[in-house]
Order: C-alpha cells, then sequence, then structure tokens
C-alpha cells in the first residue's frame, strides 16, 4: 500500500484579474490581435515578439516559463532542460518519508485546486495533507472533499500552519481526519503514519492531535528537533535548485503574519551548518542555486555576519527574504553580492510610519528609504514588496507609499490588496480597534472594511497607483505578467537593457485597458514596438506602422 502526500501553494496566488481585457490575456487575444493591426502580420500579438541571439537565431521573446530554458552558453542562446523548482513543503515531507522508508505518492496541491489529472497510485492507504499554505476552513474543506472522493475509506493525518493553529477546528468539522501533525514533522509524521497503519496506539507520539476513544480531543507534548543536529532534507539526484529552510518560527510579531503562533519557538541553524548544507548540495546534486525561503533569512545579526564570511567559498548562487533593518551596516550589500548573493525579496510593506506601527513591523519608513538606497546602488538584485489597505490604513496613509512608488522607485516590485482571507492572523485580534467588519465569513476578501477605508477603495487606489507607475516611472517594474514567463526575457543582455524591455512590454501588453479605444492606443503601440524594435525586437511586421482597426 502506499502513502498519497497533498502539497504545495494554496489556490490563492493564481488570480489572472489584473491582465483580464489586456495583450496578456488570452481570452482577449483575437479581439485585440482584430483591432491592433501590424501590416505584414494577421494583428499585434505579444507572442510573436521575437529577437535574435547572439549567432542569429530566432526566439520568442515571451517564453512560458513550462517550456525549456533559455540559457546563454558560451556566447550562444541554447535551449536547455527547465530546472524544476521543488516546494520546500512538499521537498521536505518528501525527504522526510524517504528517510523513513515511507513508499508515498507526491500530488501537487495545484491539481487539486485546478484540475487535470489524478493520482497515478490506485492502493493509497493513507493520505498526508499539508496545510502551510490553506488559509481559511473553506479551502481546507474544498482539499477534504477531494481526498474523500477519491480515497473514501483513507484516514487523513494534517499538519502544516494552519492546522497547527486550528487544530480543534479541524478534528471537530472533519471526522476523517485521523490526527493533526503540530510543530516539527521529521518524528512525529512517520511514528504517526506507522501507528494508524498497525492499529498503535497514538498517546505516546509527541507533536500530535487527535479523538480518543470517548471522542475527547487528546494533545501529546510538543517537542522540537534540534535544527543544527538533524540532518537536512536529501535527495539523490540532479537538483539545480534547491528550497531551503534555515530557521523554524520569526522573532517578529507583524500582525499581517501568523508564522510566530504556529511556530512559537524560534529556532536556527548555524552559519556553518548552512554553509555545509549548501557546499553538500553542490557536490552531491551538482546545485547551483538555493531559494532561502525562511521568512528573514539575514538575521540573527551575528549568523548574518558569519555567513558573510563563509559563502564566499560555497560556489552556489543564492536569494532569500530580508527585512530592510537587517541591511543598514555599512557595506553589508557588496558582502551580500561577495558571498553569491544573487536576489533580495524585502517585504517594505508601507512607507507610511502609521501603517507600519499598525503592522507592528518594527520597521521605519526611513529604514525602507535607506535600504532601498543602498540597494538601488549595489549588484544584488531585489524586488520589494507593499500592501494597500492594512487595517486602519487611510487613504492619506497610503499616498506615501503611492508616492513613493510613482516618484522614486527603482526595480521589481509587488503590490497588493490586504487580504483577509487567512483566518490565524494576529490581526483579527484588532477587529474592534480598527472596526474590522467582513460580510462573509467564509470569504472575508469579497467586502471587508474598517475605520480607514474598505476592499472597494483598497482595489481602487492599488489600481490606480499601477497605472500611474507603468504611465510615469521609468524604472519602477510591476511583477504582474512575468510568472507565466521565463525571465530574463533577453538573457545574453544586461539586466539595465532587461528592466527597460520588461516595462515596454508592460506598457505594450496593458494598452487595452490603460488606453481602452484603439484609436487612442494604436500610436502609442506604435512608439513601444519602436522602442523594442530599437533593442532588436520584432513584431513580426513593421513597428512603425501600426494602425487602429477602422
Amino acid at each position: 500500500m502506499k502513502l498519497l502526500l497533498l502539497a504545495g501553494l494554496g489556490p490563492y496566488f493564481k488570480s489572472q484579474d489584473d491582465l483580464a481585457g489586456s495583450f496578456f490575456d488570452p481570452a482577449s487575444a483575437d479581439r485585440l490581435q482584430r483591432e491592433y493591426r501590424v501590416p505584414g502580420t494577421p494583428g499585434l500579438r505579444l507572442e510573436n515578439l521575437s529577437f535574435f541571439g547572439p549567432t542569429g537565431t530566432r526566439h520568442h521573446l515571451l517564453r512560458p516559463e513550462r517550456s525549456g530554458s533559455l540559457s546563454l552558453v558560451v556566447g550562444e542562446l541554447r535551449e536547455v532542460e527547465r530546472a524544476e523548482i521543488p516546494n520546500l513543503v512538499a521537498f521536505t515531507l518528501r525527504s522526510i518519508l524517504h528517510g523513513a522508508g515511507l513508499d508515498h505518492e507526491y500530488f501537487p496541491l495545484d491539481d487539486v485546486w485546478h484540475g487535470g489529472r489524478e493520482p497515478v497510485s490506485g492502493d493509497v492507504d493513507l493520505v498526508l495533507l499539508s496545510t502551510t499554505f490553506i488559509c481559511d476552513r473553506h479551502t481546507l474543506a474544498r482539499a477534504i472533499t477531494w481526498i474523500k472522493d477519491r480515497f473514501p475509506s483513507c484516514p487523513i493525518v494534517v499538519g502544516g500552519q494552519f492546522s497547527n493553529l486550528k487544530y480543534r477546528q479541524v478534528l471537530r468539522d472533519h471526522p476523517e481526519v485521523a490526527c493533526v501533525v503540530r510543530g516539527d514533522a521529521e518524528e512525529a509524521a512517520p511514528r504517526a503514519i506507522t501507528a494508524l497503519r498497525s492499529g498503535g496506539s497514538l498517546a505516546h507520539i509527541p507533536n500530535l492531535a487527535f479523538r480518543d476513544d470517548a471522542g475527547r480531543i487528546v494533545q501529546t507534548p510538543i517537542e522540537y528537533i534540534d535544527l543544527d543536529a538533524h540532518p537536512s532534507p536529501s535527495f539523490p539526484g540532479t537538483l539545480p535548485v534547491v528550497p531551503y529552510e534555515s530557521m523554524r518560527g520569526c522573532p517578529f510579531s507583524c500582525k499581517f503574519c501568523s508564522f510566530p503562533a504556529a511556530s512559537p519557538k524560534w529556532r536556527y541553524k548555524s552559519a556553518e551548518k548552512i554553509s555545509a548544507d549548501w557546499a553538500e548540495y553542490a557536490r552531491r546534486n551538482g546545485t547551483n542555486h538555493i531559494r532561502a525561503m525562511d521568512s528573514t533569512f539575514t538575521v540573527p545579526p551575528r549568523r548574518l555576519r558569519q555567513l558573510l564570511h563563509l559563502l564566499p567559498d560555497v560556489a552556489v548562487g543564492w536569494e532569500a527574504f530580508s527585512r530592510a533593518n537587517s541591511l543598514l551596516a555599512p557595506g553589508v550589500i557588496d558582502e551580500l553580492a561577495a558571498a553569491h548573493c544573487r536576489t533580495l525579496s524585502i517585504g517594505f510593506e508601507s512607507m507610511s510610519e502609521n501603517t507600519l506601527r499598525y503592522m507592528d513591523k518594527k520597521v521605519r519608513a526611513t529604514q525602507n528609504r535607506n535600504a532601498f538606497e543602498l540597494l538601488r546602488k549595489g549588484d544584488v538584485n531585489y524586488r520589494i514588496s507593499f500592501m494597500a489597505g492594512y487595517p486602519g490604513e487611510t487613504p492619506e496613509d497610503y499616498r506615501q507609499t503611492h508616492d513613493f512608488l510613482v516618484r522614486d522607485y527603482e526595480g521589481h516590485f509587488q503590490l497588493y490588496v490586504f487580504s483577509l482571507q487567512d483566518e490565524t492572523m494576529p490581526v483579527w485580534n484588532d477587529r474592534e480597534r480598527f472596526r474590522i467588519r467582513v460580510t462573509d465569513e467564509l470569504d472575508p476578501d469579497y467586502q471587508w472594511s474598517h475605520i480607514g477605508m474598505d476592499v472597494t477603495e483598497a482595489k481602487r487606489l492599488r489600481a490606480r497607483t499601477l497605472r500611474e507607475v507603468r504611465r510615469r516611472n521609468d524604472a519602477a517594474v510591476a511583477l504582474l505578467w512575468q510568472p507565466g514567463y521565463q525571465t530574463p526575457l533577453l538573457p545574453h543582455r544586461s539586466a539595465e537593457v532587461n528592466y527597460r524591455v520588461e516595462k515596454t512590454v508592460e506598457r505594450l501588453g496593458m494598452l487595452p485597458l490603460d488606453h481602452p479605444s484603439p484609436r487612442d492606443g494604436a500610436p502609442l503601440a506604435q512608439r513601444l514596438l519602436a522602442e523594442l524594435s530599437a533593442e532588436g525586437i520584432d513584431a513580426g511586421g513593421d513597428p512603425q506602422a501600426v494602425a487602429a482597426a477602422p
């Protein structure tokens, strides 16, 4: 018999609302092709954009992420097999099961939410479900219903952030769930699986919640593994990209994040452990890039200083999440680049001191700005995220974020509308303080309001910022459409050129939204295609001759 492992992202990360009605929207492509015509081609379509590589071979500019990866190899662009990027939770759980000798099939949750295929195994006797990226009761019920429909007699073991915090609710609402793994799963999950299969007792296994024979919910003591002493996840074979976890829990208490509550004891691996792990991945698996997925890899400061000393000798590139105030020491950006850091993702969240205080972010807006100035001048790529509409934030507060993005920002950024979907966020404790109201508890993002604004206003403010940044800031590039495509778009050109091309593609792709009349948009399309042509990018016709359909 085989175990079925369900892990991966929740269904919250697939929204294409920003792109509806644009050239990036497949549903609008035929109509827009008729309205924006390029002589010599059937019409303007982004997938027709192409360029010639250094050796004269033509390549598509927008290459689907699922296809092979276009890479610069010895001065030539070559199509190479795309490296699969494992999900951290799935990677860790599969390593735990593999190490325990438990035969299993991994089935990504993305296929649960969006369909397309079914599990291969027909002899499943137990299902292990990760709730790390499940944020609410409704989504959990969807996953459990999917399991029941296919494996009606199989017990379910759940674990991860949501069930860790909501274990009583999970056990109360879902009799199919045999137990909840709370906290570290390295020891608890294999023992629970073995006990359930053999009819043994769960009572002496740590980190579990389950029902006793009388139906009462029982919790066993929480035990923590020693992250430094315990082996890091490992697999045989080639792994060009490896996700990595260097800590559990978080030393901070941002009210929009439930990490500290789900894992209240903050623990982290030593710099020596991290350096040795990465070197071993490179040696054993041919790894050339690490994705450090911790909420804040650049703390504590002492460990960061040690890493900056050790990692230059480990020939592996890496990316990580950071906080703005971890980057303010003199020379730290140059040291990160020397340690092979390729990209930092940082949540500025807001440029309003009021909003940051409401969030309990423990970062000042001035520190955000200072970190940006250092990053802008350095050799480490960066992407910064912001949000609109955090409880208590007013339009006047948000204006400071808007102005910073429109006037000053450079590089990649993401801008979100604050979400109340996660039922485990500490911000719910401020419900009365900020007068947080939702019309549907099962779908809190449908219509929420608070003392500062409602969700409709937050969406309007975000849309306005994105539109004005697109029009007025040549250096700021919103991450909207790029996740579906390979980047960099031009692997043989500089980062500066790629930023410029991404910006031009965004302006071209979003023309139908920014200028709904093709007659108004056509002259702008003509200019944008000329800009792409100057970078060696062809639209399949004369970029100087774009005309609106009569």
